[in-house]
Parts: structure tokens; C-alpha cells; sequence
């Protein structure tokens, strides 16, 4: 695994999607009841960034056409999304919350 830091733990509030640059990557964070999870901020059907959309509970849905998908799995949950979007393993320590894009 190649762990890079992605943010700061304390830029990320409960409900409200946070864009991360992390390397050549794009990254939506989220935060759901103090647990962080991480995604591809990009739509697989539209190319509009996620971390814009709506956060309601485990479901973001994206700001262009409504498409949604399930941010601990990537698995789409309302049309017109059909593909699934990537998902990485998040970890937090010493205050920062680290992903691994290679996984």
C-alpha cells in the first residue's frame, strides 16, 4: 500500500464533502458519523465533481444530474449513474487522514 495524506482530519465535517488533490488524483472525502471515507470525485456519468454534490447519509449525489452513489462501496444507487465509482481505504493518524490510491 502507498499511503498518501490527503487532509487535515479537523477540514472535514460531518455531511459536507471536502475535495482532496492527492498526487494525480482527484478525491472526494466525506465524514458520516466520524467515520471518513474516500471516492473518485468524479461522476461516472457526468463529469462533474462529486464533492459539490449532496451528502445524505451514506449516499452522495452528484450536483449535475442527480445520479448517486454509495460512498463506502462506489456502487451506484440512482439513475443515471450506472458504473461504479472507486473507493479507497482511508486511515487516520496523528490528526490527518491518509488514503491509498493504489489499492
Amino acid at each position: 500500500m502507498a499511503w498518501t495524506r490527503a487532509a487535515a482530519l479537523a477540514e472535514l465535517t460531518d455531511g459536507c464533502p471536502l475535495l482532496a488533490i492527492v498526487g494525480d488524483e482527484e478525491v472526494a472525502l466525506y465524514r458520516v458519523n466520524g467515520a471518513v471515507y474516500a471516492t473518485d470525485d468524479l461522476c461516472s456519468h457526468a463529469e462533474a465533481s462529486l464533492a459539490e454534490g449532496d451528502l445524505r447519509g451514506y449516499i452522495i449525489e452528484c450536483p449535475r444530474h442527480g445520479g448517486a452513489f454509495d460512498i463506502r462501496t462506489g456502487e451506484p444507487k440512482h439513475f443515471p449513474a450506472f458504473s461504479p465509482i472507486r473507493t479507497f481505504p482511508v486511515k487516520i493518524e496523528e490528526g490527518s487522514i491518509w488514503i491509498d490510491t493504489e489499492a
